[in-house]
């Protein structure tokens, strides 16, 4: 029994690891090529567009200017659909409160459901008038778009189009 849930873990883990390799890597502060500061405003970010270089390493710096708990995740279109099923079970268990995050719930229920940490470093939860960063390397010319996964934003269009030049 012990074999098939490390086996399970594992291979969750590989495909997990797997789909990350594919969209880029978390970069290095002497990596960084170029800075672009974006904006998150209730529903939409400022620029919703923007061009990347592939090998470009771009440090992103994020403020929330809005009234909600807003997120900024670089994915597929595909990983950010699977990623929402997360989202809503974090503000079903009253983790996101709308315009504010519960960190100790979160803590504590990501010792039992690791989703609920939402601790990747493609990944950044900000509430409202919080700021923060994320160094990515863009190591793919997989599409990928940058969104809001807070249930109901990714369906308003709260997505930052990424281009490769």
């Amino acid at each position: 029994m012990k074999i098939f849930i490390f086996l399970l873990l594992f291979i969750t883990n590989m495909g997990f690891s797997a789909s990350m390799k594919n969209i880029g890597e978390k970069g290095e502060s002497f990596e960084v090529d170029r800075v672009i500061e974006i904006k998150m405003y209730d529903n939409y970010f400022e620029p919703n567009e923007i061009n990347i270089k592939k090998g470009e390493t771009i440090k992103f710096l994020i403020k929330n200017f809005g009234s909600l708990v807003h997120e900024f995740n670089i994915a597929t279109n595909k990983m950010h659909l699977s990623h929402q099923t997360e989202m809503l079970k974090m503000m079903e268990k009253e983790i996101l409160l709308g315009d504010k995050i519960d960190y100790k719930k979160m803590k504590e229920l990501a010792k039992t459901d690791h989703s609920m940490a939402h601790s990747h470093s493609n990944s950044l939860l900000l509430e409202p008038n919080k700021s923060g960063e994320i160094i990515w390397k863009f190591n793919t010319e997989t599409k990928l778009e940058a969104a809001c996964n807070v249930p109901g934003h990714y369906e308003s269009d709260m997505i930052v189009k990424i281009n490769f030049n």
